[in-house]
C-alpha cells in the first residue's frame, strides 16, 4: 500500500512539474487571415522582416509587428536577420533616416496584442509562439512546412 502511495505521489509531482515547465514550441509566422500567402521561403521571410519587401503579392502593404526586446520571438527575429539587438536598432534608424522606411516595425509587449494586430491589420505579419496561435489567425508554411513538422526551420 505504501509503495502505491509513493508511486502516486511521484506521478502527481511529475505531472505538476511538467505542467509548470511547458515544452517550447516552434515560432510560427502568422499573417492576417485575408492574406492570400500560404507559404514563404526563408529568404522571402527575411526580406519581409527586414523591410526589403514592402508589399504582398496582392499589393497590400506589409506591416511587420515584433515583440519587445528580451522575448523569445524577438530573439528568433534577430537570429533570422543575423543581427544583434543594437544592430537591429541601428538598421532601422538608418532605414528611416535614408527614407527607405517610414518607421521601424512596431514592438508589441504581448502575444495578445499581436493577435489583435494580426486580425485588425490586413498586411500584418508577426512571429508568434505556435502554441499561442488561435483562429482566425493564419499560419504560413516556411520552406513548405508548418510549425511542429519535421524540418520546420524556425525554433
Amino acid at each position: 500500500m505504501r509503495t502505491n502511495l509513493n508511486v502516486f505521489l511521484f506521478l502527481t509531482l511529475l505531472t505538476c512539474t511538467l505542467a509548470a515547465f511547458p515544452q517550447k514550441t516552434d515560432i510560427a509566422v502568422v499573417v492576417n487571415p485575408g492574406n492570400p500567402v500560404t507559404t514563404l521561403t526563408l529568404p522571402q521571410l527575411r526580406k519581409l522582416l527586414a523591410g526589403e519587401r514592402r508589399s504582398w503579392a496582392n499589393g497590400q502593404a506589409v506591416r511587420v509587428f515584433v515583440r519587445a526586446p528580451g522575448t523569445r520571438e524577438r530573439a528568433t527575429l534577430l537570429k533570422l536577420l543575423g543581427m544583434s539587438e543594437s544592430e537591429y536598432k541601428q538598421y532601422w534608424t538608418s532605414q528611416v533616416f535614408r527614407g527607405e522606411a517610414q518607421f521601424e516595425p512596431v514592438a508589441l509587449p504581448s502575444n495578445g496584442m499581436q493577435k489583435e494586430a494580426i486580425i485588425a491589420i490586413p498586411g500584418a505579419i508577426v512571429l508568434m509562439d505556435s502554441g499561442d496561435v488561435k483562429p482566425p489567425a493564419k499560419v504560413v508554411k516556411i520552406e513548405g512546412r508548418l510549425p511542429g513538422e519535421s524540418g520546420y526551420p524556425i525554433h
